[in-house]
Protein backbone atom coordinates (compact mmCIF):
# COMPACT_ATOMS: atom_id res chain seq x y z
CA UNK A 1 0.00 0.00 0.00
CA UNK A 2 1.41 3.40 -0.94
CA UNK A 3 1.17 6.47 1.29
CA UNK A 4 -1.72 8.05 -0.66
CA UNK A 5 -3.88 4.95 -0.31
CA UNK A 6 -2.94 4.64 3.33
CA UNK A 7 -3.86 8.22 4.19
CA UNK A 8 -7.20 7.78 2.46
CA UNK A 9 -8.01 4.72 4.57
CA UNK A 10 -6.76 6.20 7.84
CA UNK A 11 -8.66 9.45 7.34
CA UNK A 12 -11.70 8.77 5.13
CA UNK A 13 -13.19 12.18 6.04
CA UNK A 14 -10.16 13.93 4.57
CA UNK A 15 -6.85 15.28 5.81
CA UNK A 16 -4.27 18.01 5.32
CA UNK A 17 -1.25 15.75 4.92
CA UNK A 18 1.22 16.16 2.08
CA UNK A 19 4.02 13.98 0.71
CA UNK A 20 7.01 15.94 -0.57
CA UNK A 21 10.22 14.19 -1.60
CA UNK A 22 9.10 11.13 0.38
CA UNK A 23 8.58 13.19 3.55
CA UNK A 24 5.06 12.95 5.00
CA UNK A 25 3.76 15.80 7.14
CA UNK A 26 0.52 17.52 8.02
CA UNK A 27 -2.57 17.22 10.16
CA UNK A 28 -5.77 15.20 10.21
CA UNK A 29 -8.66 14.64 12.60
CA UNK A 30 -9.91 11.62 14.50
CA UNK A 31 -13.34 12.11 16.10
CA UNK A 32 -12.81 15.86 16.03
CA UNK A 33 -9.36 15.68 17.60
CA UNK A 34 -6.44 17.02 15.58
CA UNK A 35 -3.46 14.71 15.08
CA UNK A 36 -0.01 15.44 13.64
CA UNK A 37 1.08 13.03 10.92
CA UNK A 38 4.82 12.62 10.26
CA UNK A 39 6.65 9.96 8.31
CA UNK A 40 8.29 8.71 5.15
CA UNK A 41 7.28 6.99 1.93
CA UNK A 42 8.78 5.32 -1.11
CA UNK A 43 11.17 3.12 0.90
CA UNK A 44 13.23 6.27 1.35
CA UNK A 45 16.55 5.95 3.19
CA UNK A 46 16.92 8.19 6.22
CA UNK A 47 19.61 10.75 5.50
CA UNK A 48 20.47 13.88 7.43
CA UNK A 49 17.84 16.00 5.64
CA UNK A 50 14.83 13.79 6.23
CA UNK A 51 15.90 13.02 9.81
CA UNK A 52 16.01 16.76 10.51
CA UNK A 53 12.69 17.32 8.73
CA UNK A 54 10.97 14.71 10.91
CA UNK A 55 12.59 16.09 14.07
CA UNK A 56 11.51 19.62 13.12
CA UNK A 57 7.91 18.49 12.60
CA UNK A 58 7.90 16.83 16.03
CA UNK A 59 9.30 19.94 17.72
CA UNK A 60 6.77 22.20 15.97
CA UNK A 61 3.98 19.99 17.29
CA UNK A 62 5.40 20.14 20.83
CA UNK A 63 5.81 23.92 20.64
CA UNK A 64 2.57 24.92 18.91
CA UNK A 65 0.10 22.14 19.70
CA UNK A 66 0.51 20.93 23.30
CA UNK A 67 -0.41 17.28 23.86
CA UNK A 68 -1.63 16.79 20.29
CA UNK A 69 -1.22 13.08 19.34
CA UNK A 70 1.46 12.18 16.81
CA UNK A 71 1.15 9.45 14.19
CA UNK A 72 4.41 8.18 12.66
CA UNK A 73 4.04 6.49 9.28
CA UNK A 74 7.01 4.23 8.59
CA UNK A 75 8.31 3.18 5.20
CA UNK A 76 12.11 3.22 5.01
CA UNK A 77 14.98 1.05 3.86
CA UNK A 78 17.04 2.27 6.83
CA UNK A 79 19.73 4.88 7.21
CA UNK A 80 21.21 6.27 3.99
CA UNK A 81 24.55 4.58 3.28
CA UNK A 82 26.50 7.45 1.79
CA UNK A 83 29.93 8.78 2.66
CA UNK A 84 28.50 12.30 2.97
CA UNK A 85 25.91 11.26 5.56
CA UNK A 86 28.45 9.28 7.53
CA UNK A 87 30.88 12.20 7.57
CA UNK A 88 28.11 14.54 8.73
CA UNK A 89 27.31 12.13 11.55
CA UNK A 90 24.03 10.51 10.48
CA UNK A 91 23.96 8.66 13.80
CA UNK A 92 23.68 11.98 15.63
CA UNK A 93 20.86 13.18 13.38
CA UNK A 94 18.92 9.98 13.96
CA UNK A 95 19.59 10.18 17.70
CA UNK A 96 18.27 13.76 17.59
CA UNK A 97 15.03 12.49 16.06
CA UNK A 98 14.71 9.89 18.80
CA UNK A 99 15.32 12.54 21.48
CA UNK A 100 12.67 14.81 19.96
CA UNK A 101 10.13 11.98 20.11
CA UNK A 102 11.04 11.32 23.74
CA UNK A 103 10.61 15.03 24.48
CA UNK A 104 7.16 14.86 22.91
CA UNK A 105 6.26 11.85 25.06
CA UNK A 106 7.45 13.58 28.23
CA UNK A 107 5.42 16.62 27.20
CA UNK A 108 2.21 14.59 27.13
CA UNK A 109 1.90 13.70 23.43
CA UNK A 110 0.58 10.25 22.58
CA UNK A 111 2.81 8.73 19.89
CA UNK A 112 1.56 5.94 17.62
CA UNK A 113 3.61 4.40 14.80
CA UNK A 114 2.39 2.37 11.85
CA UNK A 115 4.70 0.35 9.60
CA UNK A 116 2.76 0.25 6.34
CA UNK A 117 5.49 -0.94 3.98
CA UNK A 118 9.19 -1.34 4.84
CA UNK A 119 10.86 -0.84 8.21
CA UNK A 120 14.54 -1.62 8.17
CA UNK A 121 17.49 -0.99 10.44
CA UNK A 122 18.16 2.36 12.11
CA UNK A 123 15.43 4.13 10.16
CA UNK A 124 12.91 2.03 12.07
CA UNK A 125 14.66 2.10 15.44
CA UNK A 126 14.62 5.89 15.71
CA UNK A 127 11.04 6.30 14.49
CA UNK A 128 8.63 3.40 14.89
CA UNK A 129 10.42 1.87 17.85
CA UNK A 130 10.34 5.22 19.67
CA UNK A 131 6.54 5.35 19.70
CA UNK A 132 4.36 4.51 22.67
CA UNK A 133 3.10 1.64 20.53
CA UNK A 134 4.10 0.47 17.08
CA UNK A 135 1.63 -1.27 14.79
CA UNK A 136 2.00 -2.83 11.35
CA UNK A 137 0.01 -3.86 8.32
CA UNK A 138 0.04 -7.59 7.50
CA UNK A 139 2.03 -7.14 4.29
CA UNK A 140 4.69 -4.92 5.86
CA UNK A 141 8.37 -5.88 5.84
CA UNK A 142 10.19 -5.45 9.15
CA UNK A 143 13.74 -6.46 9.92
CA UNK A 144 16.85 -5.04 11.48
CA UNK A 145 19.17 -7.18 9.40
CA UNK A 146 18.58 -9.72 6.64
CA UNK A 147 19.71 -13.28 7.26
CA UNK A 148 22.50 -13.15 4.62
CA UNK A 149 23.97 -10.04 6.24
CA UNK A 150 23.48 -11.55 9.69
CA UNK A 151 25.38 -14.65 8.57
CA UNK A 152 28.31 -12.53 7.40
CA UNK A 153 28.44 -10.57 10.64
CA UNK A 154 27.93 -13.44 13.10
CA UNK A 155 29.87 -16.06 11.08
CA UNK A 156 26.93 -18.41 11.58
CA UNK A 157 25.90 -20.29 8.45
CA UNK A 158 22.86 -18.82 6.72
CA UNK A 159 21.21 -22.26 6.61
CA UNK A 160 21.55 -22.46 10.39
CA UNK A 161 20.07 -18.99 10.85
CA UNK A 162 17.19 -19.92 8.54
CA UNK A 163 16.59 -23.00 10.69
CA UNK A 164 16.66 -20.94 13.88
CA UNK A 165 14.24 -18.43 12.37
CA UNK A 166 11.58 -21.12 12.11
CA UNK A 167 11.14 -21.20 15.88
CA UNK A 168 12.85 -18.07 17.18
CA UNK A 169 11.36 -14.71 16.12
CA UNK A 170 14.59 -12.89 17.03
CA UNK A 171 16.15 -14.26 13.85
CA UNK A 172 13.12 -13.90 11.61
CA UNK A 173 11.79 -10.89 9.70
CA UNK A 174 8.14 -9.95 9.32
CA UNK A 175 5.47 -8.18 11.41
CA UNK A 176 4.19 -11.41 12.96
CA UNK A 177 7.58 -12.16 14.49
CA UNK A 178 7.95 -8.62 15.80
CA UNK A 179 4.49 -8.92 17.28
CA UNK A 180 5.61 -12.07 19.12
CA UNK A 181 8.62 -10.18 20.48
CA UNK A 182 6.46 -7.27 21.63
CA UNK A 183 8.10 -4.78 19.27
CA UNK A 184 4.83 -4.55 17.35
CA UNK A 185 1.76 -4.07 19.52
CA UNK A 186 -0.64 -5.57 16.99
CA UNK A 187 -1.20 -6.06 13.28
CA UNK A 188 -3.97 -3.96 11.78
CA UNK A 189 -6.58 -5.53 9.52
CA UNK A 190 -9.81 -4.18 8.11
CA UNK A 191 -10.93 -0.67 9.04
CA UNK A 192 -7.67 1.24 9.51
CA UNK A 193 -9.44 4.37 10.79
CA UNK A 194 -11.06 2.29 13.54
CA UNK A 195 -7.71 0.66 14.34
CA UNK A 196 -6.09 4.08 14.71
CA UNK A 197 -8.93 5.32 16.90
CA UNK A 198 -8.51 2.32 19.21
CA UNK A 199 -4.73 2.70 19.31
CA UNK A 200 -4.98 6.33 20.38
CA UNK A 201 -7.43 5.39 23.11
CA UNK A 202 -5.14 2.66 24.43
CA UNK A 203 -1.84 4.55 24.08
CA UNK A 204 0.37 4.14 27.14
CA UNK A 205 3.70 5.91 27.57
CA UNK A 206 4.98 3.02 29.69
CA UNK A 207 7.27 0.68 27.73
CA UNK A 208 5.46 -2.68 27.68
CA UNK A 209 7.48 -4.40 24.97
CA UNK A 210 9.45 -6.76 27.21
CA UNK A 211 6.28 -7.76 29.06
CA UNK A 212 4.46 -8.43 25.81
CA UNK A 213 7.41 -10.39 24.46
CA UNK A 214 7.36 -12.60 27.52
CA UNK A 215 3.59 -13.11 27.39
CA UNK A 216 3.69 -13.98 23.70
CA UNK A 217 6.70 -16.26 23.98
CA UNK A 218 8.88 -14.26 21.63
CA UNK A 219 11.34 -12.88 24.22
CA UNK A 220 11.52 -15.14 27.22
CA UNK A 221 14.33 -13.55 29.22
CA UNK A 222 14.19 -9.77 28.66
CA UNK A 223 11.56 -9.02 31.30
CA UNK A 224 13.18 -11.40 33.79
CA UNK A 225 16.50 -9.58 33.40
CA UNK A 226 14.78 -6.20 33.83
CA UNK A 227 12.98 -7.38 36.96
CA UNK A 228 16.21 -8.77 38.43
CA UNK A 229 18.08 -5.51 37.82
CA UNK A 230 15.29 -3.43 39.34
CA UNK A 231 15.13 -5.70 42.37
CA UNK A 232 18.90 -5.51 42.87
CA UNK A 233 18.77 -1.72 42.57
CA UNK A 234 16.06 -1.52 45.22
CA UNK A 235 17.97 -3.80 47.57
CA UNK A 236 21.20 -1.92 47.03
Amino acid sequence: MDSTQLLGQLFPQGHQVTVTDDFISGTAEIDGQAISVIGTSGHTPIGVEIALAQARAVLVTVRDFPQRPILLLVDTQGQRLRHRDEMLGINSYMAHLGKCLELARQSGHKIIALVYDQALSGGFITSGMMADACYALPEATIRVMGLPAMARITKVAEDRLTELAQDNPVFAPGPQNYERMGGVQAIWNGDLAACLRTALTQADARDQRSELGQQRGGRRMAQQVIDAILLQAQEG
